[in-house]
């Protein structure tokens, strides 16, 4: 899926045509709603000398986005809890577990002059783990995911439907790693390092 979302929703807005193209100017405010699709690195790190899986996840997205400069904007990424499957190699399943990654990003709008405005930035992440579900062999356990902070990359395009509103295709890379504690005893590091690819509606006030 994730070698086809971006892909699709870019070949989506092309085939609408060309629309106006929507200046960013400082003091301007957008918001976004979307979805955000989760796929963890292929590498999740290990605990107990067992390697760690953890799973993807979809849910719908928020952003809020100040423009301090014509073309320079400081954005809040927020979410509703993304669920994940937590495995262990040879043990399955072990818990189930929600988490929130809040990011702020300082991002730059390139100006072309026409609907297509491509953006990047680079930011900070705070992931925070709750409502962990012990399964399988950890059941009776109490298993803890330390919260994390990290590095966040961030590039997209937004495709101008009018002065006001846009819709935006883009991809995120978070650092997220995090302690693993088993009965209050460290047994690991998740290494979680998602990949993020969103789509949403922009609206600028």
């Amino acid at each position: 899926m994730k070698h086809v979302m971006l892909p699709a929703a870019l070949a989506a807005m092309a085939a609408c045509g060309a629309g106006a193209a929507a200046a960013q100017s400082a003091g301007d405010i957008t918001i976004g709603l979307g979805v955000g699709y989760v796929e963890p690195a292929g590498d999740n790190g290990d605990a107990l000398d067992m390697d760690i899986d953890v799973s993807s996840s979809a849910r719908p997205t928020l952003t809020l986005e100040y423009f301090v400069m014509d073309n320079l904007g400081i954005e809040l990424l927020a979410a509703t809890p993304f669920r994940h499957d937590v495995d262990l190699d040879g043990l399955g399943q072990v818990a189930a577990v929600s988490q929130l990654p809040p990011t702020l990003t300082l991002q730059y709008h390139i100006p072309t002059g026409t609907a297509f405005t491509p953006l990047f930035g680079i930011g900070i992440n705070y992931t925070t783990f709750f409502d962990i579900d012990e399964k399988g062999a950890a059941k009776g356990s109490k298993l803890e995911l330390d919260d994390s902070w990290g590095m966040a990359l961030h590039a997209g395009v937004d495709y101008a439907l009018n002065e006001t509103n846009a819709i935006r295709a883009d991809v995120r890379w978070m650092d997220i790693d995090s302690e693993v504690k088993l009965d209050g005893d460290k047994v690991g590091k998740a290494e979680i390092d998602p990949w993020v690819f969103g789509v949403s509606w922009i609206h600028k006030f």
